[in-house]
């Protein structure tokens, strides 16, 4: 599944293609998404030019002079740059069809994506309106950790997969940055100290850097290719390497199951605590 690197490097794969180009059309040959493709979408955008692009969480935002278009890869989404009108395949569902000849086309085999509308400030749709910060931005820091960690029980691990308190730590990246800052994913998150907070923050920020510049070296691949190159897998510490020996002590790399989802840590240099 994309999650914010993945994402990142997407945006920044298409915003040369897409930002101050006029759309010429929008071709929807399968408009049965996660949500319906509003039947009205291809008559808002014709003819209009796209001023931006940007991101919130795991959304792309392609700006217009009064509103937004929302895409959101889903589970299995992708976005192509084509320069060339490549026959569509089974799952190619849209196409955004520019004045400078590119389209841009979304391919979603299981189709749990979408391509929304907001009208004015997209920030107020409901998809969009109570997520957390950015962890990358000035908003997110030590101090949002520890208010919403405040005398709650539950593993510190969901607490930063919450996109109420932080957007966009997924679970390779929570179980990356728990690990790099020797944090058992199943500690009560009311049970980190300052300073806990501290290297946790930092943690997950620079995992989410990191990941983001590694992406960002496939940036040409997003012309004319299968669109996957910017999904990025870090050379992980934890995440998929239950029973391996772990990278800095050697011990074997457990797993176990938090909110459905898998969890590796190493027990020594995670301890429970």
């Amino acid at each position: 599944m994309p999650e914010l690197p993945e994402v990142e490097t997407t945006r920044r794969g298409v915003t040369a293609y897409l930002s101050g180009v006029r759309v010429t059309e929008l071709l929807v040959r399968n408009a049965r998404l996660r949500w319906p493709v509003p039947a009205d979408l291809a008559q808002r955008i014709q003819g209009r030019v796209i001023e931006r692009v940007s991101r919130r969480a795991k959304y792309l935002l392609l700006h217009f002079d009064d509103g937004a278009l929302i895409i959101h890869l889903g589970m299995s989404g992708s976005l192509r740059a084509l320069t060339q009108p490549f026959p569509p395949e089974k799952h190619d569902h849209i196409d955004l069809l520019l004045a400078s000849g590119v389209r841009l086309r979304y391919r979603d085999p299981r189709r749990f994506g979408a391509w929304l509308w907001a009208e004015g400030d997209p920030q107020a749709h409901p998809l969009l309106a109570a997520l957390g910060p950015e962890p990358l931005s000035a908003e997110f820091d030590a101090s949002v950790l520890a208010r919403h960690a405040a005398g709650r029980q539950l593993p510190v691990k969901s607490l930063i997969m919450d996109n109420h308190v932080v957007v966009g730590v997924g679970n390779i990246y929570a179980s990356e940055s728990l690990f790099r800052a020797g944090i058992h994913p199943l500690r009560p998150a009311g049970s980190l100290s300052a300073t806990e907070c501290e290297r946790l923050a930092a943690e997950i920020r620079a995992t989410l850097a990191e990941a983001i510049e590694a992406g960002g070296s496939t940036l040409r691949d997003y012309v004319d290719t299968d669109g996957k190159a910017g999904y990025f897998m870090l050379n992980c510490f934890v995440y998929g390497r239950e029973g391996d020996a772990c990278r800095v002590c050697g011990t074997a790399i457990q797993n176990l199951r938090i909110g459905q989802r898998a969890s590796c840590f190493c027990p020594a240099c995670q301890p429970r605590g």
